[in-house]
């Protein structure tokens, strides 16, 4: 995680946004007063979007929590993909 200053920010938005993406890291541009911004490449906020999709039901969350379960057991399996 970064973190600047609005200031900072726009002396060089470009340097800041291309070590966002490539670096997959969130920037937090600093306003005061406990005000912020957060800044994130459109992939990380797909990610986050999607787990928090995952998570928006209790029956989604038993379902991702017994899987994890049987993978750490060992109780997974493998196929293979059916390609056209």
């Amino acid at each position: 995680m970064q973190i600047t200053t609005v200031s900072e920010f726009r002396k060089d938005i470009k340097s800041y946004l291309d070590r966002v993406v490539k670096n997959v890291e969130t920037l937090i541009i600093n306003r005061g007063k406990d005000a912020g911004i957060v800044v994130m490449s459109l992939d990380e906020y797909n990610s986050l979007m999607a787990t928090n999709h995952e998570l928006s039901s209790r029956k989604n969350e038993k379902r991702l929590d017994s899987a994890i379960e049987k993978l750490k057991k060992g109780e997974s399996s493998s196929k293979d993909l059916i390609e056209d």
